[in-house]
């Protein structure tokens, strides 16, 4: 995974939804779309998840400073 920032990938999920939007595009082009913006929504997911579990790790740390 490229080092692209969350709001990248979810904008270019965007993108990618507005070009499936087109009542012109093939069944192959949609299809490939599709999978790319599957592939967008999952990385970001996994960005999400990485800043929320180093936000929570930092929270935990300075709960645990607070305590000594």
């Amino acid at each position: 995974m490229k080092d692209i920032s969350f709001e990248k990938k979810i904008e270019k999920s965007k993108m990618i939804l507005e070009k499936l939007m087109n009542p012109e595009i093939t069944l192959s082009d949609s299809v490939a779309l599709y999978k790319e913006g599957v592939l967008e929504l999952k990385e970001a997911t996994k960005l999400l998840e990485d800043a929320k579990l180093e936000f929570l790790e930092y929270q935990n740390s300075d709960k645990e400073e607070e305590k000594n």
